[in-house]
């Protein structure tokens, strides 16, 4: 039981650190939840504080970080938040172990290393009698001609790891049966190749079956259409819109079509940009009449190999048109 101080109504647990007021009472019941809190607050207050009284009243020595007191056994048990661990079963090599006598000794880390003349550790990385350490290895006269044996030493080993894994898994199995797992184990069962979660398996609908099914059967090029259906099944449905190509081939029927689109889109092309597209006779007409007056020659005087791009004006041209009476003036 908690020791009760006989100045305050306290019981007090300096083992747990905790103390607890058995004759508390609210004079009056809170009317809200912040004069609850408040209240709440100022009883947690005086609980610290008796803690806090009863440690400073223990015997302390000095230490250079300051006092240090001994806390005396706890008096209150508290109750455990998880229920006790089941006690695993015992493996095939502790019940072959227990039964020929054979006890485990504890085996030191290092070792020392004959090949490489150092100690290593017995276990992991930069281990002893590592493979790598080994530059040759006798041959004996019971091996095979052209066998690599660095590479039989390799696949031995990975045996020997597989078959610890799959001894390593029958005990885990051994261990759900009888609900010994543990924590960790628990959580990751479902990733695990055992059974390890207790809940069965939910079947699977005859919807989700046929679903899949559709599935399986529109996977191929052809979307299942020449496929060989089982008995009894149904066509797939089709719920998104099929794509239709052209044929290669020109002819009548489906090849026409493609000259038919092409067609169309020409005349709309036209159609649109009409107002743009170049007169031909006119280009022709000023490249010839700038072709005349300027002989050809380009500004510097020098023959020009290409003829200049020819870029169509806005504005048509305008013949000069002279007068009559300009023209009699000049011949008079």
């Amino acid at each position: 039981m908690a020791e009760m101080d006989a100045s305050t109504p306290y019981q007090i647990d300096l083992g747990n650190l905790m103390a607890y007021n058995p004759h508390h009472s609210f004079v009056s019941p809170p009317t809200s939840r912040e004069e609850l809190a408040r209240e709440c607050l100022q009883e947690g207050t005086r609980l610290v504080q008796a803690v806090a009284d009863s440690l400073f009243n223990l015997p302390s020595t000095e230490d250079r970080d300051g006092p240090i007191v001994q806390l005396p056994p706890p008096t209150t048990r508290l109750p455990r938040e998880k229920p006790l661990p089941k006690p695993k079963p015992p493996t095939k090599w502790e019940l072959f172990a227990k039964k020929k006598g054979i006890k485990n000794h504890k085996k030191d880390k290092r070792v020392f290393d004959e090949n490489v003349g150092t100690w290593k550790r017995r276990y992991g990385y930069d281990r002893v009698n590592d493979d790598n350490d080994i530059p040759i290895i006798v041959a004996k006269e019971t091996d095979e001609p052209g066998v690599d044996p660095f590479a039989k030493r390799r696949e031995e080993k990975k045996k020997r790891v597989d078959k610890q894994e799959k001894n390593r898994y029958k005990n885990l199995k051994e261990a759900q049966k009888v609900g010994a797992l543990p924590s960790h184990i628990q959580l990751a069962a479902t990733s695990l190749p055992i059974t390890g979660t207790q809940t069965a398996p939910r079947k699977v609908s005859k919807t989700e079956l046929g679903n899949v099914a559709g599935m399986a059967a529109t996977a191929t090029a052809s979307g299942g259409k020449f496929d060989k259906k089982l008995p009894g099944e149904k066509a797939p449905k089709h719920e998104k819109k099929h794509r239709k190509f052209l044929p290669v081939a020109e002819g009548s029927g489906m090849g026409s079509l493609e000259r038919q689109q092409t067609d169309k889109v020409l005349n709309k092309l036209i159609s649109k940009n009409s107002h743009e597209i170049l007169n031909v006779k006119k280009a022709v007409n000023v490249y010839t009449a700038r072709k005349q007056k300027g002989g050809g020659k380009d500004r510097e005087g020098k023959s020009s190999s290409t003829p200049s791009k020819l870029k169509p004006k806005n504005k048509p041209l305008k013949k000069k048109i002279e007068k009559k009476g300009e023209t009699s003036r000049k011949s008079k």
